[in-house]
């Protein structure tokens, strides 16, 4: 039975409340808490101090209200209150599959000239000792890939770091892994573990490596050991081969990699997975025999979707051994996810068992990843969302329709996107550009 819980704190899905939200601290990194600290007056010597309780009641005991920080002077967490929020993305579906697998469409806030505010989806999959949260990194996809369901929606735009962390916190929230907590009563499956999120992949929407500050930024704050304590080696991103990108991720995040490969010869990759015209599949393996820190500890994990009579023979098994000679390297076979207009088949599990057998004799770990959430469309390749990004003319013509409906017109009409994570306050003081 899939259970779909809809709108769970959607009071204002419809979109009838237009009031501006408070910025949220949910997801803030250390410099933006002690910036938001300043600007309500706390003193210069107390800001490192302050920032530090902030982090902890947010990020290791994962409040949702300042009221709650109860060694925060009351004064302080009224000025908190008054000037910001503690708001994760806002739930618009929450599906439980017949597996346990979870997934939730998230609405995020409306930036810019955005007429509606954007979603994606997120994906929690339990298992008995351990529990995977898979998360996006983008609106859409810059990408293309032919067997990936969110490649046939356009990219809408890059999530800010906070958006990436929020996705942690409300994972956290839903299935009550902070210190304390109750996990659903819903009957879904959770790890016996102490800890229900145990390993975090960047396998959602989006190609990661094209808003790498971003993810960079938010990994940061996941593996910060005085909250989040996520460790760097149970986190992986996984990219289709951004190659330029690859070597500077290993240095500046030191996360484990996977590579979305799905094709042992150029012709083929450049059909499945378009950006191998711009890095074929020679530049990219060289990118991954000088991937920092590799080595038979911390291997590379390929993925390799397995699509009927496409790329599954056993030819196809002995050129990928010998195509990942010399890498340090785990090969995930993955049974192709249908998702609906797919044009490829998955292929049959004896092909795919053959394959196994070939990769393992070659003496790589080739599991075959069991499908996880198929009757809901959260297993691999099967996410997407139904925001799209309007062409110049249709937001002008949203921003105009919004001012003609009361608004104030000075923000909608045209006011670009400011980084700070204070905008709306420099809007309301007539500071936005």
């Amino acid at each position: 039975m899939v259970l779909i819980l809809n709108n769970l704190q959607a009071s204002d899905a419809t979109g009838a409340d237009e009031t501006v939200a408070l910025p949220t601290l949910a997801g803030a990194s250390h410099a933006e808490l002690i910036e938001a600290l300043g600007s309500l007056g706390v003193p210069n010597r107390q800001l490192r101090m302050r920032s530090s309780q902030l982090w902890s009641w947010i990020y290791a005991r994962g409040i949702s209200a300042f009221a709650e920080m109860t060694d925060v002077s009351k004064d302080l967490r009224a000025k908190l209150t008054e000037a910001f929020s503690l708001e994760r993305p806002q739930i618009v579906t929450e599906q439980v599959s017949q597996d346990g697998t979870r997934k939730w469409l998230l609405r995020l806030p409306k930036r810019g000239d955005e007429a509606e505010a954007p979603e994606v989806e997120t994906v929690y999959i339990p298992e008995a000792d351990r529990g995977t949260l898979c998360i996006s990194s983008q609106v859409g996809c810059t990408l293309t890939c032919t067997f990936c369901h969110t490649g046939t929606q356009r990219l809408v735009r890059n999530l800010t770091h906070g958006e990436i962390v929020g996705q942690i916190l409300l994972a956290r929230d839903r299935i009550g892994d902070w210190p304390g907590a109750e996990g659903p009563q819903d009957g879904g499956l959770l790890p016996e573990s102490e800890r229900k999120i145990t390993n975090i992949v960047l396998m959602g929407m989006g190609e990661p490596l094209y808003n790498f500050e971003n993810v960079r930024q938010a990994i940061e704050i996941a593996a910060d050991s005085g909250g989040l304590a996520h460790s760097r080696r149970r986190i992986t991103l996984s990219t289709s081969g951004v190659v330029p990108e690859i070597g500077r991720w290993g240095a500046e995040a030191g996360t484990m990699l996977a590579i979305s490969l799905h094709a042992v010869n150029d012709e083929l990759r450049d059909e499945l997975v378009p950006i191998n015209r711009k890095y074929p599949i020679k530049d990219l393996l060289e990118a991954c025999r000088n991937y920092p820190g590799l080595t038979n500890a911390r291997r590379i994990t390929f993925e390799y979707v397995m699509l009927k009579g496409v790329n599954d023979s056993p030819g196809d098994a002995r050129a990928l051994v010998k195509l990942l000679a010399g890498i340090p390297a785990k090969i995930n076979l993955i049974p192709f996810n249908a998702w609906p207009g797919a044009a490829y088949e998955c292929s049959d599990w004896e092909q795919i068992e053959r394959f196994a057998e070939i990769v393992n004799k070659a003496g790589y770990a080739s599991p075959v990843r069991t499908p996880r959430g198929r009757d809901i469309l959260a297993a691999c390749g099967q996410l997407k969302s139904a925001s799209v990004k309007l062409r110049a003319s249709e937001r002008t013509k949203a921003t105009i329709s919004s001012g003609d409906e009361g608004g104030s017109g000075r923000r909608s009409g045209g006011c670009c996107w400011c980084p700070s994570l204070f905008f709306w306050e420099c809007w309301r003081r007539g500071l936005c550009c």
